[in-house]
């Protein structure tokens, strides 16, 4: 069986906490390895190696950085067949749906590449009577990210990238649930020329997180998961005067205009709904139909596409998603599905006694759809992170753009219409962080930032994009003036420009 420990100062070490967690294989529901979690000491020791690598990574400039970051790029790329495939047998989503999840953290690393002229600095010459100005942006010093099981390769990389390129040294705490792929990020650094300790896995659970939410030396903190441990980790990384981004759950809607192409958006909501077996932030969980006619038209559609959803192992190239990451979210998924019945919605479609032919034992569920929910209820209010998509009938614009604007998550949120007007007025007013017109998933590209308002984002500053940059460093402004050799004697009020 295989035994995971930790990655410190350019290698492996074993734990020695004698605490571990199971990895599953969610397509066979079997344990195939033990993953160590860290003690505090564990955990310090990987901080004093980032601490002790990280003055010297911070003096090598940008451009040896980035080529750093170019060769990384080159060795992901030849390995990435094995990397989804190592994803996927840890995290269950298929190997097309792990290629992606790679990708996406991959065009994140390719713009940090840019570094040299991403940390440029601003100068003004002649700013005052023989005086210029010029500002530099410095790397922070030790920082850490504590990612989340669904996206084991993207969030890592969305964290560690810009952090490292930035002249940081990086401490991440991935998944226990999918702990693989980090670890061979992690050794692939180092084969691209990554210093000893500057990039650092400390496998763990709640006590590694509260070690680096402690740590005196760790300045920065980035988190991905529920929106409950997202305020629990500001809170507490702020308390004691750390950067904190942190970014919870969500309850994406997709609002469905009287004159929009309903097949187009039946397809979209079975992509963005069922994708990855609804274990994504940014999958569409409730869809919003304008007008009766228009609810019933996209019912129309929907059905029979749900109940044709193919369910398979994520070795099955053919299958659209694959099994849920543990039984215990299997059965908290299921749990949802029963409360929404008791709640008065109307199960459609019902996906919960799915059985997968030769993989009984494994975590799959088919997909199940609600219609006539609505916002009161809890299947409604809460994220449900399954392949579970809710109906709620709106019946006028105005009811629709309310929906997501008063919800307490504000991740994000879709709206197709053929209306100009109707999309603009609606992006300009959602009270939600993320806005796709016509797109189902509204990811921003890596050169934009991540980041959803209201409870699925707590901090100042966003994932990758320009706020990545702002985030792992620490603006310096210099007044400079050489002396001319005139002396213009003391000078008592505050300098000014007059």
């Amino acid at each position: 069986m295989r035994e995971v420990g930790h990655f410190i100062g350019g290698k492996h070490v074993a734990g020695t906490s004698g605490r571990t967690s199971d990895i599953f294989q969610p397509m066979t529901g079997e344990v195939i390895g033990k993953v160590a979690l860290a003690s505090r000491d564990e955990l310090r020791k990987a901080v004093e190696n980032a601490k002790a690598a990280q003055p010297a990574w911070a003096f090598t400039n940008p451009q040896r950085r980035a080529r750093v970051m170019m060769k990384f790029l080159d060795l992901i790329a030849k390995e990435n067949d094995a990397l989804a495939e190592l994803l996927a047998r840890e995290h269950g989503k298929t190997i097309a749906d792990a290629k992606g999840d790679i990708q996406r953290g991959v065009e994140v690393v390719e713009f940090c590449t840019g570094i040299p002229h991403l940390m440029k600095g601003d100068f003004s010459e002649g700013a005052g009577p023989g005086i210029d100005m010029y500002s530099i942006r410095q790397a922070l010093g030790v920082v850490a990210g504590i990612t989340p099981f669904n996206f084991p390769a993207m969030i890592p990389l969305w964290k560690l990238a810009p952090a490292i390129a930035c002249g940081n040294a990086f401490i991440l705490k991935p998944s226990e649930r999918a702990p693989g792929v980090p670890m061979r990020l992690a050794e692939l650094m180092m084969e691209a020329g990554l210093p000893a300790g500057i990039l650092n896995v400390v496998n763990g659970d709640k006590e590694s997180v509260d070690g680096i939410l402690d740590d005196p030396d760790i300045k920065a903190v980035g988190f991905v998961g529920s929106s409950s441990i997202a305020e629990y980790v500001y809170s507490r990384a702020t308390a004691t005067g750390k950067r904190a981004q942190c970014f919870g759950g969500a309850k994406n809607h997709m609002i469905i205009m009287p004159d929009a192409d309903l097949d187009q958006v039946a397809d979209a909501l079975i992509g963005a709904g069922y994708g990855s077996a609804g274990e994504r932030c940014m999958a569409i969980s409730v869809a919003v139909p304008v007008g009766k006619a228009t609810a019933d038209a996209l019912m129309d559609r929907l059905v029979p596409r749900v109940e044709s959803l193919k369910v398979g192992p994520s070795t099955d190239p053919s299958a659209d998603f694959g099994p849920m990451v543990t039984k215990a979210h299997l059965d908290k998924v299921r749990s949802y599905v029963d409360l929404g019945v008791k709640e008065g919605a109307k199960l459609v479609v019902d996906g919960r006694d799915f059985k997968m032919q030769g993989y009984e034992n494994g975590f799959y569920m088919g997909g199940c759809l609600f219609d006539d929910v609505t916002p009161d209820m809890r299947i409604y209010k809460e994220e449900i992170f399954g392949p579970v998509l809710s109906v709620v009938r709106a019946k006028d614009y105005e009811d629709a753009l309310r929906l997501p604007s008063e919800h307490e998550y504000g991740n994000g949120v879709a709206i197709y219409t053929r209306d100009g007007d109707a999309a603009r007025d609606f992006a300009s007013r959602v009270n939600v962080g993320m806005v796709g017109i016509n797109v189902p998933i509204p990811v921003p590209l890596a050169y934009y930032t991540f980041g959803g308002w209201k409870r699925s984002g707590f901090g100042d500053l966003n994932q990758h994009g320009a706020d990545a940059i702002r985030f792992y460093t620490k603006t310096k402004t210099v007044t400079s003036r050489w002396p001319s050799g005139i002396k213009d004697g003391a000078e008592f009020s505050i300098p000014t420009m007059k």
